[in-house]
């Protein structure tokens, strides 16, 4: 039996980069406190936490002074920074400089569309963390749209600018784009100049996976997609796998196989999100050829 690492898969740049200031604070030593989980992987916050991080959430934050927090990769909405502000304390700022970019770019928009009496619209997934980071550069005025039915919170009477999660599919992207334009088309009759922009700000980074990926999924037996249960990019990069591979199981360890997956299978594929580290996968491996 071949096992096989996708060499494409694991930490995407700003995870990664999240995870390295984290340890390399806490190794200068003191509590570092984290808001939310660094990284949607129970396993790696196990590990991070045994190393002396401390997850907490924003109610957490509000009785926490002198302290030092770390903001995770997805970002974070201007209140945390004034909140830190006001209790004193430093944040280890992670954030994916591709989200920073696009904070700022909602923001631009955001105060330029609302002379006009326009708004903003984001694709992404309502309540995750980039989303919520995203929607306060508006002042909580950003609408979110992730399915059809969401269109119904546009006033089609207005200006729209579109935006996307970074870590979105591209192909939900343009299929939310055409929907939006045909709703204009339905609302005004025709596609007025300045009325409508999209904006594709997903990371390409993240993107470029699902090509990869579809190709790895073909290239094998059996596919072991190795993720949290939490992660957002996890589940939607698995249905990428088990679109052109049936034999695609999603698992957030090794003691989650099954051994009736592997009958009659020579070549075993193992990938992984965004938010899964190399380690866990060639623990998954080890574990196969045992």
């Amino acid at each position: 039996m071949r096992v096989e690492i996708d060499i494409n898969s694991g930490y995407c740049f700003g995870v990664e980069f999240a995870i390295q200031m984290a340890e390399d604070e806490m190794d200068h030593g003191g509590t570092l406190y984290c808001l939310g989980d660094i990284v949607h992987n129970s396993m790696e916050v196990v590990r991070l936490e045994e190393k002396g991080l401390k997850i907490i959430n924003h109610e957490d934050l509000k009785k926490i002074h002198d302290a030092k927090v770390l903001i995770r990769a997805h970002g974070e909405p201007p209140e945390t920074y004034k909140l830190a502000l006001t209790n004193n304390i430093e944040l280890i700022d992670a954030s994916c400089p591709v989200v920073l970019k696009l904070q700022n770019r909602v923001k631009n928009s955001f105060d330029q569309v609302k002379e006009k009496n326009g708004q903003v619209v984001i694709y992404g997934k309502p309540g995750h963390a980039e989303v919520i980071g995203l929607i306060g550069q508006t002042n909580d005025e950003a609408i979110v749209v992730m399915e059809e039915k969401d269109l119904e919170s546009i006033d089609w009477s207005r200006p729209i600018i579109l935006y996307s999660q970074t870590t979105k599919s591209t192909k939900g992207f343009y299929h939310m784009k055409s929907l939006i334009e045909g709703r204009i088309m339905q609302e005004k009759g025709q596609l007025i100049e300045g009325e409508f922009k999209a904006n594709d700000s997903i990371c390409r980074q993240v993107s470029n996976r699902e090509p990869q990926l579809e190709k790895f999924s073909k290239q094998h037996d059996v596919i072991l997609f190795v993720s949290g249960k939490k992660s957002s990019n996890g589940k939607a990069l698995y249905q990428v796998c088990l679109k052109q591979n049936p034999r695609s199981y999603f698992i957030e360890n090794e003691h989650e196989i099954k051994e009736e997956w592997l009958k009659h299978t020579d070549h075993i594929g193992i990938c992984g999100a965004t938010s899964t580290p190399n380690w866990l996968m060639k623990q998954v491996s080890n574990y196969l050829l045992r």
